[in-house]
């Protein structure tokens, strides 16, 4: 059975993704055709994405091992990027049996009433299976290690049930889906909790200035495009020593200014496919628990925050906050992580922002300024476990995305950056038994919340209705 987990997992979101959508259309009532075409949309998507941030890093890549050198930055902690999180994820007795495990703690909460997210969004079971990993690794219990995954699993599926109203209220088209993902969900207290800070501030009403705002007051100068642009001509700048340098290079300066741009422009052409094939999917899996159970009216379907990562706003703050990473990382007292390959994951810390600060560029760039700095401590502290498991599954499988350069420890923004994954880390593992015994009860005072939110949230349409008759 673990064999059969890690063959289709081996296949790649490219081709996992497509097959698990099809067959999960054809079992709730869809046409073939339908769920073909559903899943193989979401596969071009995966393709599509793959493409446009593998663009980015390479772009980056090259230019900003150029600053490295040229001032002479010394950061002992390598980037993996994702890749090489996911293959410590799903290349390990965690791995291989994180999907069913976290499918029944799923099934098991919607009959308990303690969530009401249906959680499809399969291909990202690997944040789950890589706190697991890191876990297990570090204590050598593979029963810790589940208990870390399963831990982390129920707290975000609560925090998607939280979210769930501000996130399909905010973005346009996504009713009935929450982001049951780690990385998102562990950002989302920050931005509840800024924002309120945020909002008490006077005059701070004047900068409610959100992407559409930006364009209409700057114009080109607003457009995430053009932005782009500009941020790429600009490491390319820091790429030269001389004046003169900068001259002889403005060829690549340029390229690399228009590339940035692209992959402005083109991630959110490539999440509309994203969404034409797992909105109808959504509907009929929606559909088909409300006709099958009582009282599933009101769940939401577990989704991928790859949807909607296009926002102009996510665009507009990822691409400003790429800069400002990478001068965080070298000025914080501490740090050890320069991020390169991850730095494709910072569109993906802003799903579950973004219905916070209402898209307002301002505050989600305050927002984005702070978890930016505990995602780099975050991943510093992590950096000598994530080691640990990576050359292990590097000595088993001889899998490249796994290797860490000599004199170096691994780290990855994807997650390893994430609050949720450095809290759940610390309990488990660092404080021992008093450690579990405490997240264990932090876990199950969220789920008997969560239960009374639902039920209270099931009780307000009955008296609305009552009141209107």
């Amino acid at each position: 059975m673990e064999e059969v987990f890690k063959y289709i997992i081996g296949l790649g979101a490219a081709v996992m993704m497509p097959v698990i959508f099809t067959i999960l259309g054809l079992c709730i009532g869809i046409k073939l055709g339908d769920a073909l075409k559903s899943g193989l949309k979401v596969g071009v998507g995966f393709v599509g994405l793959s493409i446009v941030t593998a663009l980015l890093t390479t772009t980056l890549g090259p230019a900003l091992d150029g600053v490295v050198d040229i001032y002479d930055l010394q950061l002992h902690v390598f980037d993996m990027g994702w890749p090489a999180a996911a293959a410590v994820a799903y290349n390990t007795a965690v791995g291989a049996f994180i999907i069913p495990v976290c499918l029944g703690v799923n099934l098991l909460m919607l009959f308990t009433r303690t969530t009401r997210t249906v959680n499809i969004d399969l291909w990202n079971y690997w944040h789950f299976a890589f706190i697991g990993a890191v876990v297990y690794f570090a204590s050598g219990s593979l029963a810790t290690g589940f208990f870390g995954a399963i831990v982390c699993y129920i707290i975000t599926l609560v925090i998607a049930d939280m979210t769930a109203s501000k996130f399909q209220k905010f973005y346009k088209g996504m009713e009935g889906i929450s982001i049951p993902q780690p990385f998102c969900a562990g950002f989302a207290p920050f931005a509840w909790a800024i924002s309120k800070g945020l909002d008490k501030i006077p005059g701070m009403n004047r900068l409610e200035i959100d992407a559409e705002g930006l364009k209409k007051k700057f114009g080109l100068l607003g457009e995430p495009l053009f932005l782009g642009v500009v941020v790429g001509v600009g490491i390319g700048c820091l790429t030269c020593r001389t004046w003169g340098e900068i001259v002889d290079k403005i060829p690549y300066i340029l390229g690399l200014g228009i590339k940035m741009g692209a992959v402005m422009e083109l991630i959110p052409r490539i999440t509309v496919l994203f969404i034409e094939g797992l909105k109808p999917i959504s509907d009929a899996t929606r559909s088909l628990i409300a006709r099958k159970f009582k009282g599933a009216e009101g769940l939401s379907i577990g989704m991928s925050p790859a949807l909607v990562i296009g926002h102009p706003t996510t665009l507009v703050v990822s691409l400003l906050l790429i800069p400002v990473t990478l001068l965080l990382a070298v000025v914080l007292p501490g740090n050890q992580f320069l991020p390169l390959a991850s730095l494709a994951g910072m569109f993906y810390v802003f799903p579950l922002v973004l219905p916070f600060t209402k898209g307002n560029v301002v505050k989600t760039f305050i927002v984005g300024f702070v978890v930016m700095v505990i995602a780099l401590y975050s991943v510093t502290a992590l950096a000598s476990w994530f080691s640990l498991a990576a050359r292990d599954v590097y000595a088993a499988t001889g899998d490249s995305a796994v290797a860490i350069p000599e004199g170096f420890e691994g780290g990855s923004l994807d997650f390893a950056g994430s609050p949720m994954a450095w809290v759940v880390f610390q309990f488990t593992h660092n404080m021992g038994y008093i450690g579990v015994g405490l997240i264990s009860l932090f876990t199950v005072a969220m789920m008997v919340w969560n239960r009374f939110a639902i039920a209270n949230t099931k009780k307000a349409p009955e008296t609305e209705e009552v009141e209107a008759a």
